[in-house]
């Protein structure tokens, strides 16, 4: 069983960074591939990054590219979301998950573990 335990997130005022991280323990093959993805109010789940662990072949959406930033630490099997020059539209729950699907994906429903969410507020 993938447990996913998120720490990081809180408010950044527009222009600024912030940083979440995603422990991931029990880890096997059913989290191969790593991904973040954010929730607003009243809005759907949506693809934010991913990384295929063991190649750390990255793919993100078209709208945090140059913004965001996947990355892991192996000696502590946590994955990272490195958030720069954030917009208030940035705003939102963001999770991270696990998938043990054959290659890098950015639906949803491809993964199977998911941490507990963490809030990341944006002031303009």
């Amino acid at each position: 069983q993938v447990q996913l335990v998120q720490s990081g997130g809180g408010l950044a005022q527009a222009g600024g960074s912030l940083r979440l991280s995603c422990a991931v323990s029990g880890r096997t093959k059913g989290s191969d591939n790593m991904g973040w993805f954010r929730q607003a109010p009243g809005k759907e789940r949506q693809f934010v990054a991913t990384m295929e662990w063991n190649s750390e072949i990255t793919y993100y959406a078209d709208s945090v590219k140059d913004r965001f930033t996947i990355s892991k630490d192996n000696a502590k099997n946590t994955l990272y979301l490195q958030m720069d020059s954030l917009k208030p539209e940035h705003t939102a729950v963001y999770y991270c998950a696990a998938s043990s699907t054959s290659g890098l994906t950015a639906s949803r429903y491809d993964y199977n573990y998911w941490g507990q969410g963490t809030q990341v507020t944006v002031s303009s």
